[in-house]
């Protein structure tokens, strides 16, 4: 959710392709988030998009964050290529009415690793971020996880980014969502995450918001 769940996806290290739909109650905000997430490997690398929304009781959807990420790798590459957009919008209300806002669009260019089992398995990438607008260069480390446990009916992931929005000179930003999932069946979950952050979305401060959630595995 709401930045990057990154594209080395959970439940699908090997497999050709998975896709899902998650709905998370999150309480610190007092909104509910939506998320679909879609992963695809093919002989060239892996491709991950996804896309955000969250929704309030006054004006419905008031927010979206997108993004794609595309990994270039072959069997004789030790690590692969990564590139990766993101960008998004939302509404406000004022005194005066609604108003909106941008996420500055920006683009990633990197080297991902990754390893894994069926168990386990984790993905990291450190990349040059353009963000439209930003004053300076900046960089992105990115790092994601996934353990199965009791017999794949328990999956504990996540990710965890650190990344500038102005350079060395500005604040750096962190974000990790930590999940656990509990496996009905093959298709449906329930479980939920809990967003760690420091500097980020105008809070600056660490700040603990967890949520409840259900997931479609489409």
């Amino acid at each position: 959710m709401k930045q990057l769940f990154t594209l080395f996806t959970i439940f699908t290290f090997f497999t050709v392709g998975a896709q899902n739909f998650q709905l998370h109650r999150d309480f610190e905000r007092d909104h509910f988030t939506t998320t679909f997430e879609l992963f695809k490997v093919d002989k060239y690398g892996n491709t991950f998009t996804f896309i955000d929304f969250d929704y309030d009781a006054k004006s419905g959807i008031n927010q979206g964050y997108y993004e794609i990420a595309r990994v270039l790798k072959t069997e004789k590459m030790p690590v692969g290529l990564h590139v990766e957009y993101n960008g998004g919008l939302g509404t406000f209300d004022t005194d005066s009415g609604q108003g909106g806002y941008t996420i500055n669009d920006a683009w990633i260019f990197g080297i991902n690793y990754a390893k894994g089992t069926a168990v386990w398995g984790f993905s990291s990438y450190a990349g040059y971020k353009a963000i439209n607008d930003a004053g300076e260069g900046n960089f992105q480390i990115t790092g994601t996880w996934y353990v199965n446990l009791f017999k794949d009916k328990l999956t504990f992931t996540g990710f965890a980014d650190l990344w500038t929005e102005n350079g060395l000179s500005d604040k750096t930003v962190f974000l990790s969502e930590p999940q656990l999932w509990y496996h009905l069946n093959k298709s449906f979950s329930v479980g939920g995450e809990v967003e760690l952050s420091n500097n980020f979305a105008g809070d600056y401060e660490f700040k603990v918001r967890p949520t409840l959630a259900v997931k479609w595995n489409i």
